[in-house]
């Protein structure tokens, strides 16, 4: 039943080369959102809470930029495993040209009129106000972000995944370095609060994108070639297209989603907001290991899907599958074996710390439904090139089931904050049998390469 999983010694080893560098980036990255809520909670949770809700502004954005960075895993994965490097330079061309008005049009909203975004994810105006000041500041890392995680992004289905984990990972310790600096005016420097923490961001983002150009033009890598920006390969931008616009629909649906879910805590109350932020940065922390896998997932699966390996891409993509109900177990007992701990570590209410407690006893049932429908639909799924599955079961389970469950519970019925933070985890548990039967449909096993 575990299809040769720990016998195939090549497989294991392929997958934890892939797994573990692209876990450590996804942990390392993860980890700024934790020296953030750390940081900023030592100076008061209400600084904290309003960064927080900030950065779901930049999450909507991120799920636009990952459609088009996510074309960029799907095809590159395939036409890597076809040896077709010319096609991998224009994948990234186009997939630049897409994240970069994306980032274009968020910058100048974030910068300009930062005061309506906030309005709707907090009602608090000392929240409000925290969350203009941060977003002003942060705003300008958010215009580098497109071009440096499509190089990323390319770096990982060319072979150079420990490549992009040197990239993040040098970035997040200037970054962490620097909120310590700026945030507390360590060494001389200013204490600049939540400025310092944006500030550090900026200059963050500004070095990782210098490697990420650097990385491009080197010999043996795919190379950056801005004419590769004005592409019109008619084949290739309609596959890029049919790809991305799937994927926009279901990140706008579940990035919107998700934000709202933020959104509502922020609604509750700031202690709601607080205790929801912490158990957001454990959740995305437990998640690093998973998003590794989802990764490697999809390269490992779509470079045999692109070289015409069918049936060994569909073991692969049972195998992975099998794995994925494994990390889930190990990271609900990670969330309950942490709850000492954090507690521990933030300054927060009683009132917070208490709802802080229910909130890890439900996010534990919650990973292993987060964990399963990752790797599988955005790893496994995506790397046959069927995202389609994964528009239509956002809407019903998320938009159709646990947003307007949350709604209700939180605008007119006004129910318990714990109870509506567990209407917005009825999704990702919800949607486990729906996937596996699709998953033994085998509808995503195909060759996408012309």
């Amino acid at each position: 039943m575990l299809y040769g999983i720990f016998e195939d010694k090549a497989f294991l080893k392929r997958m934890w080369s892939l797994t573990l560098p692209i876990s450590l980036q996804s942990l390392l990255l993860a980890l700024v959102a934790a020296a953030d809520a750390i940081m900023l909670g030592r100076v008061d949770q209400d600084s904290m809470a309003a960064v927080s809700l900030a950065t779901q502004i930049q999450f909507i954005q991120n799920m636009l930029v990952w459609a088009a960075v996510c074309v960029v895993s799907i095809l590159g994965a395939q036409y890597w495993g076809k040896g077709d490097r010319e096609t991998l330079e224009k994948i990234l061309g186009i997939s630049v040209r897409h994240t970069t008005f994306v980032c274009v049009l968020f910058f100048a909203r974030r910068v300009c009129a930062p005061r309506p975004l906030m309005r709707l994810f907090a009602s608090d105006p000392r929240l409000v106000d925290i969350g203009i000041v941060y977003l002003r500041w942060a705003g300008w890392s958010y215009l580098l972000t497109g071009l440096s995680q499509s190089i990323l992004a390319m770096l990982k289905v060319s072979d150079h995944a420990t490549r992009t984990a040197w990239i993040s990972g040098s970035a997040v310790v200037i970054n962490i370095i620097l909120n310590a600096v700026l945030i507390f005016g360590l060494c001389g420097a200013p204490a600049m609060g939540v400025r310092g923490a944006a500030l550090a961001t900026v200059i963050a983002r500004v070095f990782e994108l210098a490697w990420c150009l650097a990385c491009a033009r080197k010999k043996g890598f795919i190379r950056f070639r801005i004419s590769r920006i004005f592409c019109f390969d008619k084949l290739l931008n309609h596959d890029f297209r049919k790809n991305m616009l799937t994927i926009l629909a279901t990140s706008l649906l579940w990035g919107v989603g998700f934000a709202s879910y933020t959104a509502l805590m922020g609604h509750l109350g700031p202690d709601s907001a607080a205790a929801n932020s912490v158990a957001a940065v454990v959740r995305d922390l437990l998640c690093c290991f998973c998003n590794g896998l989802c990764a490697a997932a999809g390269i490992l699966v779509g470079n045999e899907l692109g070289a015409g390996k069918l049936e060994k891409g569909k073991l692969y993509g049972n195998r992975l599958m099998v794995l994925s109900f494994i990390i889930g177990i190990m990271c609900t007992v990670l969330v309950l074996a942490s709850i000492p701990l954090v507690l521990r570590f933030v300054k927060l209410t009683d009132q917070a710390s208490g709802y802080l407690v229910g909130m890890f006893v439900i996010l534990s049932v919650y990973m292993i439904g987060r964990t399963v429908n990752t790797i599988t639909i955005n790893g496994v799924f995506y790397a046959g090139g069927d995202t389609f599955f994964d528009t239509y079961s956002v809407i019903v389970a998320m938009w159709l089931i646990a947003v307007p469950c949350a709604l209700l519970g939180t605008f007119f019925l006004h129910w318990h904050v714990l109870l509506v933070y567990g209407c917005t985890c009825l999704d990702e548990v919800g949607k486990i049998p729906w996937v596996l039967a699709h998953h033994y449909r085998y509808k995503w096993v195909k060759n996408l390469t012309r």
